[in-house]
């Protein structure tokens, strides 16, 4: 932690280079993932799917379609938005308000097993 001031943590985390925003990334697995891998938490990558669980879409499960490292935000598979023109776009969520249930395990550095 660089200050106890909320104003330099905020700055601190919003001009904070990509790599470390991965980091930032990080949302809780469900209990069986959980249990068999002996994490509480990982960050999100595309292809991972995930439940949400807070908002208008609480309880939707679906695949990551994209990462947004600049944003912080995921979107998902299924949570959409319509516009006023009848299009429809994905609705980003932050990563905290999201479960991962299953992983994307393509990298074998993913969990250090």
């Amino acid at each position: 932690m660089i200050s106890s001031q909320p104003r330099k943590q905020r700055k601190s985390r919003y001009q904070a280079p990509l790599h470390t925003r991965h980091k930032f990334m990080g949302s809780m697995l469900s209990s069986e993932l959980r249990e068999k891998h002996g994490v509480k938490s990982l960050p999100v990558r595309t292809g991972d799917t995930v439940r949400v669980l807070r908002g208008d879409y609480k309880g939707t499960e679906g695949k990551v379609a994209a990462v947004d490292l600049k944003e912080m935000t995921v979107t998902v598979d299924g949570v959409t938005v319509t516009k006023a023109d009848g299009t429809e776009v994905p609705r980003p969520i932050h990563p905290s308000k999201v479960t991962i249930t299953k992983l994307e395990l393509k990298d074998e550095r993913r969990l250090g097993d």
